[in-house]
């Protein structure tokens, strides 16, 4: 029996974590909260992963180390590297191997399919902080000092996932309310399941192959319009009306929240096609995406079960 420590309380580190134990492993979780499902294998541990001492005393006797920690969207610039850099610190220290999940910012603007050789040329803030940050875990991989790969999944979709999609949409569609978006309705992209993503993470995780270098994600592409129709006719609801979202609009919201600013930087991602290759995962551990209505069935289980357990306010 293994034991690994998952750096996050997300719906993706939630998943990886109930993937683990199914196995037969145990599994710290690691939070600021201390919170995540509730099971005999998973220990959930309150702490900030900023302090290396405490984490490296979590992690030792460790074999795998999940980075799944997500600061606020607006900080990245600010809060990843020093959080990053004490994971990395840290499983190095106890010896143990680092599974990192990422995302697609790295890349920045790109004309036709993401793949792995595809240079990280981020121009935002978001995409060259976490761009930096493979390429700090990587130096560390290549100059032997720990074992590092990294998964890399596109907007999450699924029950328990945070995304533009599930933000924006999802809970537009399942209300039987209008939705307007900050992304285009009819433009291919590619989203990723949380379970696919689990999934890919316990797959490198378990692989000799898989380490000094990064793998995409299991994708579906689809379109936000086909999505939503998908969701609406799974939930018995009305076909959705849909609109995008303005820049004027972004910005006006933006004086209010700093969320919204940041969706500028990734514009090339929601006003253009964004069609990512998921085969070298695919080729090379048999990983592959779920079917588009078996992951919103589980969307629409969940919303139904969730309703049930409100009380009757009549």
């Amino acid at each position: 029996m293994s034991t690994h420590v998952v750096i996050g309380r997300g719906g993706t580190a939630t998943a990886t974590a109930l993937s683990l134990v199914d196995a037969g492993d145990r599994v710290r979780m690691v939070s600021r909260t201390g919170l995540g499902p509730t099971h005999p294998d998973v220990e959930l541990i309150a702490l900030d992963a900023l302090d290396t001492t405490a984490l490296i005393e979590i992690a030792t006797g460790a074999s795998t180390v999940f980075n799944m920690a997500m600061p606020a969207y607006h900080t990245w610039p600010e809060t990843v590297p020093p959080l990053f850099g004490s994971i990395l610190s840290a499983t190095e220290t106890v010896g143990a191997d680092l599974v990192m999940l990422g995302n697609l910012y790295g890349y920045g603007p790109v004309d036709g399919v993401v793949s792995e050789h595809t240079p990280l040329a981020a121009t935002g803030s978001k995409g060259a902080v976490r761009a930096r940050m493979w390429a700090d875990a990587l130096a560390a991989h290549e100059a032997g000092r720990l074992r590092v790969t990294e998964v890399r999944a596109g907007q999450f979709l699924g029950a328990a996932a945070v995304s533009v999609f599930t933000l924006f949409v999802q809970a537009a569609v399942l209300a039987n309310t209008p939705a307007k978006v900050p992304q285009e309705l009819d433009l291919p992209h590619s989203y990723t399941a949380i379970g696919d993503a689990a999934a890919a993470l316990v797959a490198v995780a378990r692989d000799d192959r898989s380490w000094g270098r990064a793998w995409h994600a299991p994708v579906i592409t689809t379109t936000v319009r086909e999505i939503a129709n998908r969701l609406a006719e799974l939930a018995d609801a009305a076909t959705p009306e849909l609109a995008v979202l303005t820049d004027a609009e972004i910005t006006e919201f933006a004086q209010q929240d700093p969320f919204w600013t940041e969706l500028f930087e990734t514009k090339h991602m929601s006003h253009r096609e964004f069609v990512v290759d998921d085969s070298a995962l695919r080729t090379t551990f048999g990983t592959t995406a779920s079917k588009l209505d078996e992951v919103l069935a589980e969307v629409v289980a969940a919303d139904a079960a969730a309703r049930r357990s409100v009380p009757d306010a009549g």
